[in-house]
């Protein structure tokens, strides 16, 4: 494919939505295997930022493999983050509780994957494994 992909496209394109799972199985991986190093964190603040930091390392080493620009692994780091990071000022006022941050990170993550992903939909729509 060439840089001419729109999101359009890109949203009803098979491979683009078989990258995006597969990001997240690199996700999850991420998250069991190395938050077996640490399984008792202290606090909820700490607790949501090493869980997006588990998810990162498995996402990008899964990104960097297939070769994606690091630019993109970048853009897609923050996609883990920024849902988590927004919901502390709510946690810290009381509006939220620690589990409604779990939950509410976990699900603003997945639209803000594929945001990520628009950004540069050339790369997951013509993308093709190694």
């Amino acid at each position: 494919m060439t840089a001419t992909v729109t999101a359009r496209t890109a949203l009803a394109d098979r491979g683009f939505w078989t990258h995006y799972l597969q990001m997240l199985v690199a996700m999850v991986l991420g998250m069991v295997v190395l938050g077996m190093l640490w399984p008792h964190v202290p606090g909820i603040e700490a607790t949501v930022l090493v869980m997006a930091t588990n998810m990162t390392v498995g996402m990008s080493a899964w990104m960097l493999w297939r070769r994606h620009p690091r630019v993109s692994v970048a853009q897609m780091a923050a996609a883990m983050y920024v849902p988590f990071l927004v919901l502390l000022p709510p946690l810290w006022a009381g509006w939220l509780t620690g589990d409604g941050v779990m939950l509410l990170g976990h699900l603003l993550m997945l639209p803000a994957m594929v945001a990520a992903m628009l950004l540069r939909p050339h790369e997951y729509v013509g993308h093709r494994p190694r």
